[in-house]
């Protein structure tokens, strides 16, 4: 005896070996014996064998015409051997009643499942539906099928295009335009980024770089909706300091300025001023969660974009011939020493009587011109006229604090690399395009100019961070455990040392208009303003509060991918000068294993052929091929500059033995994939500059 059944959605026969009322132990073709529940058994039978039955049935069922079989079928529940002789005839066979069953079972959309082999008839409507809905799929599978051998052909079809960094980046798996790549890589081989590369669907290697950003952090784009910013109400009193801003030409955020008084009375008196967007945007209000989204103002070469709509910046920047509100730190020292004396925390209206170039000003404001009154350039610039002195003790005032938290350190901070500036011709701050003249030029870290204003809002993030502590309210601080390799700085609620600066505690708040961090920070601030020793009970952010954490979170997250997109198209457009300029040949020196950094721009690359060279070694490079989406390039050694040894096989060249049996490690380019950039270990004490 054989029992036909029902196993986890297939249909089964075996030979039955025993049977109890409610099941059966069926012995399959394989030898595999299985017991059977009563509620899946279909038919009994003796012959034919089980799989010469279900064979035939498989085959006779592809012979059912559904549209008949439904036309057949009653409106109520009926079993398969019934429809199976209102089909065939009044004495269906054995396979044909088998046949039925596989045909009822495997259209659905016909036919639904009522238990046991039994069925009941869907609506015509639903058939219609169902229908069309099978025939849409069998479009989109040709469909996908044409796409497949566009895109292996090296064509790519336009809707993929159009689907581009979704398919890349954040794809839906679903969707057609993501099946069609997935399965033209796998038919060629390729990687999908080749693959579309190939198939010219990256047109712009710029905007590659650009809508991937967008995709993953501003999803919704970088436009504002209108927005007004509210006024500040406060009845706040006029400061007596006239204040000048220091930043660059393209900066329209401008958070800080300073301020000198007292000049050759011996106690001299230093103003740190802040921008003060807190006093009029509070907590939860549309401009706060505007903040809070964005976290941060993005820098890239020749563009960025603002954490807040430019019409709220520009009613609380630190605009020259303003009196602007801020929140005001004023250092008092003594004149010949520089001993701090005492300091205070005010809001204010400062008088802003210059805002300062430094790109325009870093050739005139030099060491010497600080120090020696009597040299003059032959052009000074006329806002330097009456700020010679403020900016020579301003300067003598770093140099001191520097050296101070230099000791804290234990070791000098050594600025041995330049900063680099980008401009793009032409560009005047709009969205770049990608094929713009790219100009790089180089400016020294620890410029007169860059220490004063770094030195000064260290000054200030540490004065309030340890101010924030001692009154109980907290905030969001910077720290960093130690200088000893591996550890970092990181952010968190409580006032620990920064070992990285040197400061005992360092909590952003300079750029409350540009990083939202420093903007909560000011609000704490301004608490302790008004409150003092009851600030804690007034702030916004109590002890604990979880709304700090997350904000850290979320910074944290934010400002790593801006600052990683940042770096990325500072070496795109390193990668365009490079071909603008024809430069074929780079003098490098050698960092770590066979990484080298560029002399003169602001470039890390794998150069082949420098196995064995000792860390510092400088050379001169060939350079290969430039790949702008993946932002590699490679390198072939050709010259040791500091030993003067020539390895490029160059007949005219000395060589040692050794050096000749190294040739062929050098013979040519070898393109060796790198990181984007690498990172700057040093601590930065000031704010990123505004490209």
């Amino acid at each position: 005896m054989y029992l036909l059944f029902e196993e986890a959605g297939k249909f089964m026969a075996g030979r039955v070996l025993s049977e109890a009322d409610t099941s059966a132990q069926v012995e399959l073709d394989s030898g595999k014996r299985v017991k059977v529940k009563g509620a899946n058994m279909l038919l009994k039978f003796e012959k034919p064998a089980p799989a010469q039955l279900l064979a035939q049935a498989q085959a006779l069922s592809q012979e059912i015409e559904l549209e008949m079989a439904w036309e057949f079928s009653p409106d109520d529940e009926f079993g398969f051997a019934d429809l199976a002789r209102d089909y065939f005839s009044v004495n269906a066979t054995l396979d044909q009643q088998v046949a039925m069953l596989l045909r009822l079972f495997e259209a659905p959309h016909y036919f639904r499942r009522a238990g046991k082999g039994r069925f009941r008839k869907a609506p015509a409507e639903v058939i219609a539906q169902a229908l069309a809905a099978i025939e849409k799929k069998k479009q989109l599978a040709l469909q996908i099928e044409q796409w497949v051998q566009q895109l292996s052909q090296g064509e790519c079809p336009a809707p993929v295009r159009e689907q581009l960094y979704k398919i890349l980046f954040k794809p839906d798996k679903n969707a057609p335009e993501y099946k069609a790549v997935v399965e033209a890589s796998r038919a060629t081989q390729l990687g999908v980024l080749e693959l579309l590369q190939r198939a010219g669907a990256i047109d712009s290697p710029y905007q590659f770089h650009w809508r991937r950003f967008l995709l993953e952090n501003f999803p919704r784009g970088t436009g504002f909706a209108p927005l007004a910013a509210p006024p500040i109400r406060d009845e706040l009193p006029l400061a007596a300091a006239q204040a000048f801003s220091i930043d660059d030409s393209a900066t329209t955020e401008i958070d800080d300025a300073l301020s000198v008084q007292g000049l050759g009375s011996g106690v001299v008196t230093v103003g740190i001023h802040i921008a003060a967007p807190g006093l009029a945007v509070l907590p939860g209000s549309a401009i706060d969660r505007l903040g809070r989204e964005r976290l941060s103002t993005v820098y890239m070469p020749g563009y960025k974009v603002t954490m807040l709509p430019d019409e709220v910046v520009q009613s609380y920047t630190l605009q020259e011939g303003r009196d602007c509100p801020a929140l005001s730190l004023y250092v008092t020292l003594d004149e010949a020493t520089l001993e701090l004396r005492s300091n205070e925390t005010l809001l204010e209206r400062v008088p802003i009587v210059a805002n300062l170039r430094h790109d325009q000003l870093d050739a005139v404001v030099t060491e010497v011109w600080l120090q020696d009154p009597s040299f003059l350039h032959e052009i000074e610039p006329e806002a330097l006229s009456d700020k010679r002195s403020s900016l020579s003790f301003l300067h003598r005032l770093a140099k001191h604090l520097k050296a101070g938290r230099e000791q804290v350190r234990g070791k000098p901070e050594t600025f041995n690399r330049p900063d680099y500036n980008f401009r793009l011709v032409g560009n005047a701050g709009q969205e770049p395009q990608g094929h713009e003249q790219v100009q790089i030029s180089t400016r020294m870290r620890g410029a007169p100019l860059d220490l004063i204003v770094a030195e000064a809002m260290i000054l200030a993030n540490s004065t309030w961070g340890g101010w924030l502590a001692e009154l109980g309210v907290p905030g969001i601080y910077r720290s960093q455990a130690s200088l000893l390799p591996g550890v970092k700085v990181r952010m968190g609620t409580k006032a620990l040392p920064h070992a990285g600066i040197g400061v005992p505690s360092y909590a952003w708040s300079t750029s409350p208009l540009r990083r939202y961090t420093d903007l909560v920070n000011q609000w704490q601030i301004i608490a302790c303003v008004r409150h003092g020793k009851t600030a804690a009970l007034a702030a916004p952010f109590k002890a604990r509060d979880t709304d700090l954490f997350a904000i850290i979170s979320s910074f944290d997250a934010a400002y790593a991918a801006y600052n990683g997109y940042q770096g990325a198209m500072e070496r795109f457009w390193t990668l365009k000068y490079l071909q603008q300029q024809g430069l074929t040949e780079l003098d490098v020196t050698l960092f770590k294993d066979n990484l080298a950094r560029a002399d003169t721009l602001p470039l890390v690359l794998p150069v082949a052929g420098t196995s064995g060279l000792p860390r510092g070694a400088r050379l001169r490079v060939r350079l290969g091929d430039i790949d702008e989406v993946t932002l590699d390039i490679s390198a072939t050694l050709l010259l040791r500059l500091d030993a003067a040894q020539d390895v490029s096989g160059r007949p005219d060249a000395a060589q040692s033995e050794d050096e000749e049996a190294d040739d062929d490690t050098v013979a040519g380019p070898i393109a060796i994939a790198v990181d984007l950039a690498e990172p700057d270990l040093s601590p930065a004490p000031s704010d990123p500059p505004a490209l």
